[in-house]
């Protein structure tokens, strides 16, 4: 089994050197197919671990704004290749999908 935890930090990281992390529309599907791929070649599970920053209140800075978006684009963006998503609150797993 591969443990991959905090996906989240590396767009912090990214953005902080002010490196471009914005993923245009028509490169998602490119980036989800070379996600899928690698996840595959591991030939056992693996486990991506992103954090949830959509919930609560919009921040009113436009770095935040913008770290938030990302997240919540990678988090879109590693569900819709998973076999299988689970939500975790308090330690109790949800199945999504």
């Amino acid at each position: 089994m591969t443990l991959v935890d905090c996906l989240t930090l590396r767009i912090s990281h990214r953005i902080i050197a002010e490196e471009e992390v914005t993923i245009a529309e028509e490169e998602v599907t490119g980036a989800a197919e070379d996600m899928r791929h690698a996840i595959r070649r591991f030939r056992e599970t693996s486990i991506l671990v992103p954090n949830e920053v959509g919930i609560g209140i919009a921040p009113d800075n436009p770095l935040a704004r913008q770290f938030r978006g990302e997240a919540e684009q990678t988090n879109q963006l590693i569900a819709a290749v998973a076999n299988e998503v689970q939500r975790v609150v308090a330690e109790l797993p949800m199945k999504v999908k």
